[in-house]
C-alpha cells in the first residue's frame, strides 16, 4: 500500500502544481487532487497537501515536496 497524497485544485492553482507533478511522478506514491478539500484558510495562505490524511504545509512549493517526503518517511504505513 503505497501513502495518499490529496492535493487540492485550487490550491494547485496557487503554486503547488510543481509539488504535484514531481509526486505524481513517483511510483511509490498515489497522488490525488480533488475539487475541495475543506482547508479554505490553509489554501489562501500556504501550499499544502493531506498526506495519509493530516495536513502537511509548506512556504513554496519544493518544500512542499520535502516536507512531503519527509512526513512520509517519519510516518510510515506500516
Amino acid at each position: 500500500m503505497n501513502p495518499m497524497v490529496e492535493f487540492c485544485i485550487s490550491n494547485l492553482a496557487n503554486g503547488s502544481q510543481e509539488a504535484y507533478e514531481t509526486l505524481e511522478r513517483d511510483p511509490n506514491i498515489d497522488v490525488l487532487e480533488y475539487g475541495c478539500l475543506s482547508y479554505c484558510t490553509k489554501c489562501s495562505e500556504s501550499f499544502y497537501a493531506v498526506v495519509n490524511g493530516d495536513l502537511v504545509e509548506a512556504d513554496s512549493p519544493a518544500e512542499l515536496t520535502k516536507a512531503i517526503y519527509q512526513y512520509i518517511e517519519e510516518n510510515p504505513l506500516w
